[in-house]
């Protein structure tokens, strides 16, 4: 099995995830690809032979636990790490390429990283440990690429990355 990330709201036709489409609101669905509309999203009928509609006889019940154990694997993951820091700022006082983010220590934290990635790039590129740090200095204008910052425990769970606001 293998998970991928769906960078847009929902699939076209469906609302089942409306409400966390809201701003500020975070969650996600799950799906399974490719999907079978003879059994998902019908009333339960049967036309010219085939039987249409959502019963157990069409649920692949091994890939439903696949699924589960991936969910349990995942929130286990979250729940062990340390809180995201908090008031996470990148400095833009100075026009300099050199990039200077600072943010609140995070309970728990041994340590963070920042990460970043190309301003064309959906997904974290590049991680840097910084150490048991709350301010760091990266050779990387903030101009070219996004940031973030995560802490770190001394198991290395990680905890959901911050991008910065500016701090002028």
């Amino acid at each position: 099995m293998k998970a991928l990330l769906i960078f847009r709201l929902d699939r076209y036709l469906r609302s089942a995830i409306t409400l966390l489409q809201q701003p500020g609101s975070h969650g996600g669905a799950l799906d399974g690809v490719p999907e079978d509309f003879n059994h998902q999203h019908q009333n339960l009928r049967t036309e010219n032979g085939i039987e249409y509609g959502d019963l157990p006889k069409f649920v692949d019940f091994d890939y439903v636990a696949r699924v589960t154990r991936l969910n349990a694997l995942t929130l286990a993951s979250l729940a062990s790490a340390p809180p995201a820091p908090l008031d996470v700022k990148v400095v833009t006082t100075n026009l300099d390429n050199d990039s200077t983010l600072k943010w609140q220590p995070s309970q728990g934290a041994s340590g963070y990283e920042v990460i970043w990635r190309a301003t064309s790039s959906p997904v974290w590129e590049h991680a840097q440990s910084v150490g048991n740090v709350t301010t760091t200095t990266l050779k990387l204008s903030k101009d070219n690429v996004i940031f973030a910052v995560r802490a770190v425990d001394r198991e290395g769970h990680r905890s959901l990355p911050v991008v910065p606001v500016p701090e002028r």
